[in-house]
């Protein structure tokens, strides 16, 4: 199983950051399309990212993961501003930025991540950078433009309840796009106000 554990943010800040990214991504279409966009049910938040998960571990990890989720509040977090990876002057993926308004969010991800190794699920090994991912682009490519139309963008401010434990079913959605499935949440503790 391909998995990865995620924050899928509401429907509110999905509607307000898709309201951003429509025109941008109309103008994109009607000019020749550098990016393969993804599609809104697709945004979330990547925690951790686990490559090839035998089946049988799926209970162990689930079981993981919520242990950890129930031990950290929930940061209180906001779409704001963008980036590319692996940077803006060879970009294969354009971001918007989640920024943590107050709580922890490295320290959830570290949680979440040492949990699933814990669980005999070893994450893969990049460095933590909160983002949302709006699209690929299809060859490496100067991305300083696309990065400024979506660097002013600030969404609202929202705080999760839960992690979402998602399984991707590679080539299984549009045009060849994963799929996701949501195997399991997890409620992260009571809200700090």
């Amino acid at each position: 199983m391909r998995l990865f554990v995620a924050i899928v943010p509401p429907d509110e800040v999905l509607d307000d950051l898709a309201e951003h990214v429509e025109p941008r991504r109309l103008a994109d279409e009607q000019a020749g399309s550098e990016l393969r966009w993804t599609d809104r049910h697709q945004w979330h938040l990547t925690l951790a990212f686990l490559a090839d998960v035998p089946e049988w571990r799926l209970e162990d990890l689930t079981a993981a993961v919520t242990a950890t989720a129930a031990r950290h509040h929930a940061p209180v977090l906001r779409v704001s501003g963008a980036g590319a990876f692996p940077n803006p002057y060879a970009a294969r993926v354009l971001y918007a930025d989640v920024e943590h308004v107050r709580g922890d969010l490295g320290r959830l991800a570290g949680g979440i991540r040492t949990a699933c190794n814990g669980a005999g699920v070893p994450p893969d090994g990049t460095r933590f950078h909160p983002h949302v991912t709006l699209g690929r682009f299809r060859r490496p490519t100067e991305a300083t433009r696309w990065i400024r139309a979506f660097d002013a963008h600030e969404g609202p401010v929202w705080q999760p309840s839960e992690v979402a434990l998602v399984e991707s079913h590679l080539g299984q959605g549009r045009g060849r796009r994963p799929r996701y499935e949501v195997v399991g949440t997890a409620p992260l503790a009571a809200a700090s106000r």
